[in-house]
């Protein structure tokens, strides 16, 4: 800007006093035209009257215009440099729902929720928000109504994702299977697939937990495992995909028409169906009645209750509460028996005090005769409690357990002559129910052999006989060539160089050694082999080495020996990663009881599987 119009002055941008809008720097050009500010002095805009300029002292200016301007008004007020807010005052800003701190915190709300299956009011409780302000006084929580559209959902969309790329990477799959229903009578089938890692570990993720309206036939939960193998893109060309179910024919139907197998049986639930065999034979149906009325007694008379429990203190028993068995679960009606006979003395103590004697209607405890008879029938029915409990338990109860758990089993229904009439029937029962069990289709029988050999707690296959033994190895062996594909297999044919192969290089020269001792003592060319050879010798080495302890961890042996047995281990990956019950899907539905109560029934089908996908998924 000009004084008068002449002269260029220019008004500092960053200076706030209003003196500055009748002052400025004079602005000169040299000669090379470069624009020169002085800033020594100022130039007032009415007069052209200059005035020496100190940095930051404005006051010779405000006086000039004040002798020389009376007209002129220094309107506005000097801006004031911003104050520092006290620690104290930031504490009490309220968090920006947009802020990093914010957000972590809201997320973390959604792993509490999914993780623990917990319901969507939780945000809603007095007791949730004061710790909330006790840990973070400036976080709002939002409404249950964000944590269910779009913080819960985002989490199960993330850890979708995780799943998806983890089963993307691995060589081969299986699945599991179950149904359950709600509280709410609404029908659920939940699919939980199993894999080992590169790094032989065993992952088995929840894939889905989806609602059934339709009835439980074959083909409608053929459609369900369709469904599921298609969205998650587990479906490998080279390898088929094998299905762990109950033994209910519409599951065994299921498998089938989905193009999935082999379809493996439960063997939890084959032994608990050889055992409601077992327990379920004339004289021992009675015993059990007489046990059930006495237990259901002290179960439903509080009086009776605290008569026992202070005759188990006299007789330093145990304090137990007497266990009554269900229906489904026979290993219940084991452990009703075990703890009967724990408690028989305080039993037949409470039930002849003076207090019960004259309530008792009906109620027969057992004869010295019955209580032999349980005794004996008890050690009859501990190994098939051993082994349910082994598979309920079992962090990977692969399916290279299941024969040897059912010769194991059969050894120790075979008769004795020490045995009573009725523990002659049980062991008849249950070894008739469980001999047919895995021995049809034949292809079922030799897959779950080869799947034995493969785990080596149990590759001596010590319980079969040594024809089928050997056989057992030739399948596995011709299988694992059979893998290699056709190039690979082409025994005893040398390829003709070709193409990349073809070495056009000249003929090299010999060295003085080779010139002397020339094919005398030529090593042999470890390339003549076939690849049926080379596997031949691996299974070989493999059968020779040592077994490990039957407690041992087959996927951390398989870790160590990888290398020693390529071939082989590559096998092993995909049939040890076959679990031998369908327990785990179980595991799922009967945590899933915790969110779909009397209270929830009617907590939405995709609210239900994103929640039991989060609480089985998530990774603390």
């Amino acid at each position: 800007m000009a004084s008068g119009g002449t002269e260029e002055l220019e008004r500092p941008a960053s200076f706030k006093s209003p003196v500055w809008e009748h002052f400025g720097f004079p602005v000169k050009y040299n000669d090379e035209g470069k624009r020169l500010v002085d800033k020594t002095v100022t130039a007032c805009r009415h007069c052209g009257t200059r005035k020496p300029y100190d940095s930051g002292n404005t006051s010779s200016m405000a006086t000039h215009l004040k002798r020389h301007h009376p007209g002129v008004l220094l309107t506005g007020v000097k801006t004031k440099a911003a104050q520092q807010p006290l620690i104290t005052a930031a504490f009490k800003q309220p968090l920006d729902v947009q802020s990093d701190r914010a957000k972590a915190i809201t997320n973390g709300i959604g792993v509490f929720i999914g993780a623990g299956m917990r319901p969507y009011s939780v945000v809603q409780n007095e007791g949730f928000k004061h710790m909330l302000k006790v840990l973070e006084p400036r976080y709002n929580i939002p409404s249950r109504t964000h944590f269910r559209e779009k913080v819960v959902p985002d989490l199960y969309k993330q850890e979708k994702k995780k799943v998806v790329d983890e089963l993307a990477q691995a060589s081969s799959i299986s699945l599991t299977t179950d149904g359950w229903t709600s509280r709410g009578t609404q029908s659920y089938v939940t699919i939980t697939a199993h894999f080992i890692t590169a790094d032989w570990e065993m992952r088995s993720p929840v894939l889905q937990t989806r609602p059934l309206y339709e009835s439980h036939t074959g083909t409608n939960l053929a459609q369900v495992l369709t469904q599921a193998v298609e969205e998650r893109k587990i479906k490998r060309p080279t390898t088929n995909i094998p299905v762990t179910t109950d033994n209910a024919k519409n599951q065994i139907n299921a498998v089938n028409e989905a193009g999935l197998g082999p379809q493996i049986g439960c063997f939890a639930h084959v032994v608990n169906l050889a055992s409601q065999k077992g327990i379920s034979v004339n004289r021992m149906d009675r015993l059990l009645g007489r046990i059930r009325k006495v237990v259901s007694y002290f179960h439903r008379s509080t009086t009776a209750a605290h008569v026992l429990k202070t005759k188990q203190e006299m007789l330093k028993l145990p304090t137990h509460k007497l266990m009554h068995d269900v229906p489904t679960r026979w290993n219940s009606t084991y452990d009703m028996l075990e703890r009967y006979l724990e408690q028989q003395a305080a039993i037949y103590s409470a039930l002849t005090d003076k207090t019960l004697k004259k309530n008792i209607k009906d109620i027969i405890t057992l004869s010295d005769d019955d209580v032999r008879v349980a005794e004996e029938v008890l050690q009859v029915l501990k190994p098939l409690k051993t082994v349910t409990s082994l598979l309920s338990t079992e962090t990977s109860p692969s399916v290279s357990m299941i024969l040897p758990l059912k010769t194991r089993i059969l050894q120790s229904m075979a008769p004795s002559v020490d045995d009573s009439t009725i523990t002659r029937d049980v062991k008849t029962a249950i070894r008739e129910d469980l001999e047919p069990r895995y021995t049809s289709p034949p292809t079922l029988q030799h897959y779950l052999h080869r799947s034995t050999a493969l785990d080596p707690r149990f590759k001596s296959l010590s319980h079969m006989d040594p024809a089928l033994r050997q056989r057992t190895y030739s399948d596995l062996t011709t299988e694992i060539v059979s893998s290699l594909g056709t190039e690979d297999c082409d025994e005893g044919q040398a390829t003709e160089p070709t193409g990349a192969n073809l070495d056009t290089s000249p003929p090299k020269k010999k060295s003085a050694m080779e010139e002397l001792f020339g094919e005398t003592f030529a090593s042999k060319d470890m390339d003549s082999k076939t690849p049926a050879d080379i596997i031949k010798e691996e299974v070989a080495s493999y059968l020779a080495a040592s077994c490990i302890t039957v407690d041992g961890d087959p996927l951390t042996w398989w870790k160590s020996n990888e290398c020693k047995y390529p071939h082989i281990a590559k096998m092993a990956r995909c049939y040890l990663a076959v679990p031998g019950s369908s327990v785990p899907s179980e595991r799922v539905f009967s945590t899933a009881g915790d969110i779909v109560t009397a209270k929830r029934s009617t907590l939405s089908p995709d609210n239900v599987d994103i929640l039991v996908f989060l609480k089985n998924n998530l990774k603390l």
